[in-house]
């Protein structure tokens, strides 16, 4: 699986400056993202702190390990 470009805290610092009252689409244009991208994380890290997506992350990684040996 690809890695992402963007850092955990740089995914925070464009969601909270979307809860700000930036326009999605200024954001995506300033960070060079697809909206796609951004209503994506909006969805999945919205109300998340930093440490709360690394966890997150690293337990889907385990996920997929585990999957791989069944």
């Amino acid at each position: 699986m690809r890695t992402s470009r963007f850092s955990d805290s740089q995914i925070m610092v464009i969601l909270k400056q979307a809860a700000n009252g930036i326009p999605a689409p200024e954001l995506c244009r300033k960070h060079g993202m697809s909206s796609a991208l951004f209503y994506k994380w909006r969805a999945k890290y919205d109300g998340m702190d930093t440490s709360m997506i690394a966890r997150m992350k690293e337990l889907e990684k385990e996920n997929a390990r585990l999957k791989k040996l069944n």
